[in-house]
């Protein structure tokens, strides 16, 4: 690499040729090791810029491109602490490493205080402490800025309302939701429990024009069935037994904005019925009541089933399918795009970790890699729950593979296989085909997982969805499908469904 110099206001400006290389200021009044500090760090491959006070270096941080700056701690003029102070209020992507004499090691040690990255004494000890010093700062320095770019991205994301992802899947998510949100076509967002559905139904009211307007939503399957229709459409006084007011429904509440139906799958016959006709005619009518009421809704509907097979078995009209089906996005499951993992675990520890006023910071590389390697059956919110556990539960600034809930259940981190610290495959499971392995080995999972989350539970079926952050209806049908509650199971009656007067809820905040 060559070297130039040129004069400017008492300075040596010492240049190495590229400019996508580590640059070096070196802030010194002596002559002598300001030019050996140069050789040595052109040698080594960095590019070095020189100036012999505080006040030529800030002239120089104006004009040029610095990494670090290596500055000594006594000089004339503007003197090393000035030139710290000036540094991390006006150039915050440089790192600052103090030079300082013996004697001065404890004002050396309050330049740190301050913002310095490290300081070294003068004599310095070997070449090599020199060099070293600076190339971890720079690699501080590029961490750092690698961070703060991963939290812009984070905030860019944001800006569809909360979901998060860069992923092809979830840019294709975002191109849907983002075309249809301006309108007022109807919208079946498909995809599997705790994918975001309701986030996604959420971020598209926001983006509409009925953003000011109520935004209301509600889990069909959350409702005892025969309060279904005096939840969505209301009922006169006297309908029924217990109906001792007359009450407006959902579509009342939700007139001008947007009704959000989740579980869409399990409504009743009668009650699907009467959606097709508030969806064909914008009317309702009241349980108990003859006259028909005008409504203004946008109707966003969510499902976790097929309900082209519900429409086959005949648990659900086709009608009513192409009704809603007028523009369908389908959420990726979290396995489907891993690549969001480091996104969204990111965005969790910041929420929570400000929540609970923990200085956690950081995830471990390692903490990543194992949450990469997660089937996660809960989507995004088993993520999110995992994080907010970890946040919690974690010593220091940094969450690690031992803080993450599911390494605590198991003893460690996911299996690498054996003589790489985890336990060896099942014995026959590597003769089998991947596709079938696989299944066996996801089989195995859900059967010991929700068995044992139903033990834990006592039984009670919303205590172990809790657990599980599924919403009750699906762990239900998934412990089903895994063999670990009779088909017959009937839920606790602090389980059942809200009552007569009880608003339902959505699919809540915490899935993304």
């Amino acid at each position: 690499m060559t070297l130039s110099a040129r004069k400017r206001s008492g300075e040596t400006v010492a240049v190495g040729g590229a400019s996508d290389v580590l640059c070096v200021l070196i802030v010194d009044d002596e002559p002598t090791l300001r030019r050996s500090l140069a050789r040595l760090l052109l040698s080594r491959g960095m590019q070095v810029l020189t100036a012999d006070d505080g006040a030529a270096a800030i002239e120089l941080l104006v004009e040029e491109r610095v990494d670090v700056a290596l500055v000594d701690l006594m000089m004339p003029n503007v003197g090393g602490l000035e030139l710290l102070d000036h540094v991390k209020q006006h150039h915050v992507g440089v790192e600052v490493i103090m030079m300082t004499a013996f004697g001065d090691v404890e004002t050396a040690v309050t330049a740190v205080r301050a913002g310095a990255y490290h300081f070294l004494t003068k004599p310095f000890r070997s070449n090599d402490e020199v060099a070293f010093t600076v190339a971890k700062a720079a690699e501080h320095r590029r961490l750092v800025t690698h961070a703060a770019l991963l939290e812009k991205r984070i905030e860019q994301m944001e800006k569809f309302g909360e979901l998060i992802g860069n992923s092809p899947r979830m840019q294709e998510v975002y191109r849907l939701a983002t075309g249809v949100a301006p309108t007022f076509s109807t919208v079946l967002i498909l995809g599997e429990s705790g994918t975001g559905k309701e986030l996604t139904a959420r971020a598209i009211h926001q983006h509409s024009p009925r953003v000011d307007l109520p935004f209301v939503a509600v889990n069909c399957s959350a409702i005892p069935v025969e309060l279904v229709e005096s939840e969505l459409f209301g009922h006169a006084r006297g309908a029924f037994t217990g109906a001792t007011g007359t009450r407006e429904g959902l579509f009342e509440t939700a007139d001008r904005g947007t009704l959000f139906l989740d579980e869409v799958g399990d409504l009743p016959p009668l009650a699907q019925v009467k959606l097709l006709r508030a969806l064909q005619e914008g009317e309702i009518k009241r349980v108990g009541e003859n006259a028909t009421r005008s409504v203004d809704v946008r109707v966003i509907a969510a499902t976790n089933v097929d309900l082209r097979e519900r429409i086959a078995a005949g648990g659900f009209r086709e009608d009513l399918f192409y009704r809603l089906h007028v523009v369908a996005i389908e959420l990726p499951p979290l396995r489907e795009r891993r690549e969001d993992i480091p996104l969204l675990a990111h965005h969790f520890l910041k929420k929570y970790a400000a929540r609970a006023g923990r200085d956690v910071r950081h995830i471990a590389p390692e903490a990543l890699r194992a949450m990469q390697e997660q089937p996660w059956p809960g989507n995004v919110r088993e993520l999110e729950n995992a994080i907010e556990y970890a946040t919690v539960f974690c010593r220091g600034d940094s969450i690690r593979v031992g803080d993450l809930p599911f390494a605590r259940s198991s003893g460690g981190p996911a299996s690498h296989g054996p003589g790489r610290g985890g336990a060896a495959l099942p014995a026959g499971l590597a003769d089998l085909p991947y596709r079938e392995a696989k299944q066996q080995v996801i089989a195995a999972f859900e059967t010991e997982y929700f068995a044992e989350l139903v033990k834990r539970a006592d039984g009670n079926i919303s205590e172990a969805a809790r657990q599980a952050g599924l919403d009750r209806s699906n762990f239900r049908r998934a412990a089903k499908r895994a063999g670990c509650i009779d088909s017959g199971e009937e839920p606790r009656t602090a389980d059942r469904g809200k009552r007569e007067g009880a608003r339902p809820t959505g699919e809540g905040p915490a899935a993304s």
